[in-house]
């Protein structure tokens, strides 16, 4: 995987003070992207061990709610394993900061078992990811008033309550 940025004092994209890693890859092409270089899977820098011990360093001062992942796009399945690598690492280290993640795929039809981008490290993924910022960026649809989203399609699904209300259908991806 590669990645265009690290922002290690990110206060847009998500609640609070945050690290932010911005991955390479994404097939949405969405009109109207603010990071259209981050399409090619290529963009960037590799991301290596030491990137990822550079980001739990970020993430060490107390004022530091959390990271957030987005892109280019998190779940292309060719992103998929660094990011779990990374996502276990964060919640194993700093168990009280949350996780946000940005996608362009739909929670609960593309990342779901069948879905278009399914794979054996979604589930993972997604046991991890506090706050799921979904749906890919409709230019026509876009709204500047909205908190942490760019258009009124995009939805903000709080994971971690979604599984301690019901637990099951988070964990099977059931509707």
């Amino acid at each position: 995987m590669n990645y265009g940025a690290i922002k290690n004092y990110d206060i847009a994209n998500g609640e609070g003070v945050r690290v932010s890693l911005f991955v390479s890859g994404c097939r949405h092409h969405c009109k109207g992207c603010f990071q259209p270089e981050t399409w090619d899977f290529d963009y960037g820098h590799p991301y290596t061990a030491e990137t990822q011990q550079a980001v739990l360093k970020m993430l060490e001062p107390e004022y530091i709610e959390g990271l957030t992942v987005l892109g280019g796009e998190p779940f292309e399945p060719e992103n998929q394993a660094a990011v779990l690598s990374l996502m276990r690492e964060v919640k194993e280290t700093f168990p009280d900061k949350t996780i946000w993640c940005y996608t362009g795929y739909t929670w609960d039809i593309d990342l779901m078992p069948g879905g278009k981008v399914y794979t054996e490290n979604t589930e993972p993924l997604l046991s991890l990811i506090d706050m799921l910022v979904d749906g890919e960026f409709v230019e026509a649809e876009k709204d500047p008033m909205l908190k942490f989203r760019g258009s009124r399609n995009q939805r903000l699904l709080d994971l971690s309550k979604l599984r301690a209300e019901n637990a099951d259908k988070v964990i099977k991806g059931d509707k």
